[in-house]
């Protein structure tokens, strides 16, 4: 059941950031999804730490604000390893969307370590890395 708990709850992370069809992104679920204390790494020439708040901020302005519209994005593979209350995931993803009116298409890896909590799993960390 473990691995299917975790594969809901990536999809539901990933799904936090979806604004097709107009409909309003929900990136405010990233509290409940990650630890208060997450970690939050993106690399690349940018390279940056955030803290749960100081990542939801800006999505959620971008995503709101008209700039990045019809945006999704989705795991194309994935590895997952299961330690009794602890988990690793390993994952190629794709992007897509209107960043200021013009179309665009991504993609990159992350990768997500879980911990399993009273209240079920939840997202320790994660990283990602966007291909150039």
């Amino acid at each position: 059941m473990s691995k299917v708990e975790i594969d809901a709850l990536t999809a539901e992370f990933f799904g936090a950031f979806d604004n097709r069809s107009g409909k309003a992104a929900d990136v405010a679920r990233i509290r409940r999804l990650v630890l208060p204390g997450g970690v939050i790494v993106m690399t690349g020439p940018q390279f940056t730490v955030y803290t749960v708040d100081e990542f939801i901020e800006p999505r959620r302005r971008l995503l709101s604000d008209g700039r990045l519209v019809e945006f999704s994005e989705w795991e194309t593979s994935e590895r997952t390893e299961i330690a009794g209350d602890i988990a690793s995931r390993f994952g190629e993803y794709r992007k897509s969307g209107i960043l200021d009116g013009e179309p665009f298409e991504g993609g990159g890896t992350k990768t997500i370590q879980f911990v399993r909590t009273s209240e079920g799993w939840r997202i320790a960390a994660f990283a990602w890395y966007d291909q150039p």
